[in-house]
């Protein structure tokens, strides 16, 4: 049987759907707010409220792994998929006050298209971790696995056709330099959802 021997008494499965259930939210509720147009205070808090109810969690995974001897995979799979699903909701939390910071406002078709591929990826990681926790899912994980490395794959054409039309047409350089981050900023939540990605392919690898 798949995962047979961990501790009943402790979910680490519940646990991962938990946190990945806040980096769904993280990544809808950074969609409105890029869609809206404008950051203000009280974005921030909801975000930051987000952000923090995701660290508990993690923090509460990491804590089990330092007292549970046995565990449903490697340990070292354990504290990667966690830190790195914390970092997806970090880094949406980090672009939501850059545009505060920056005082940038309106509606950017670019970072909206952004925002739209996130959810889309976040969204194919929850249905892989769901599928963690049964071995008769393998297919419905691998498959969601592919579509992150799909949608990264999207996401790095968007960045580099939005930064060559943004040095091309922009003529103010602290816009540039602006707009520059945020988009990079976008890029990298893809690229840290497919590191997600590839920390649950290797774990379904292991446990075949």
């Amino acid at each position: 049987m798949f995962f047979k021997f961990f501790p009943a008494d402790f979910d680490f499965f519940t646990l991962f759907e938990k946190q990945v259930g806040y980096a769904v939210e993280a990544a809808r509720f950074f969609r409105e707010v890029v869609s809206q147009g404008y950051v203000n205070e009280d974005v921030l808090s909801k975000m930051a409220a987000i952000e923090h109810q995701g660290d508990e969690v993690a923090h509460t995974i990491i804590e089990q792994l330092n007292k549970t001897f046995i565990t449903p995979f490697d340990r070292e799979d354990i504290h990667s998929l966690t830190m790195q699903l914390d970092d997806i909701v970090d880094m949406l939390d980090t672009i939501v006050s850059r545009l505060r910071i920056y005082n940038i406002s309106g509606v950017d078709k670019n970072l909206v298209e952004f925002a739209v591929v996130i959810e889309q990826s976040v969204q194919a990681l929850a249905r892989a971790i769901g599928g963690l926790r049964h071995i008769k899912k393998v297919r419905v994980v691998f498959d969601a696995c592919v579509e992150v490395n799909r949608l990264e794959n999207v996401g790095d054409e968007m960045r580099d056709q939005v930064l060559m039309d943004l040095f091309r047409i922009v003529k103010d350089p602290i816009a540039v330099i602006k707009w520059k981050d945020i988009y990079q900023y976008a890029e990298t939540v893809l690229d840290i959802c497919e590191d997600v990605a590839h920390i649950v392919d290797s774990i379904m690898v292991k446990q075949a």
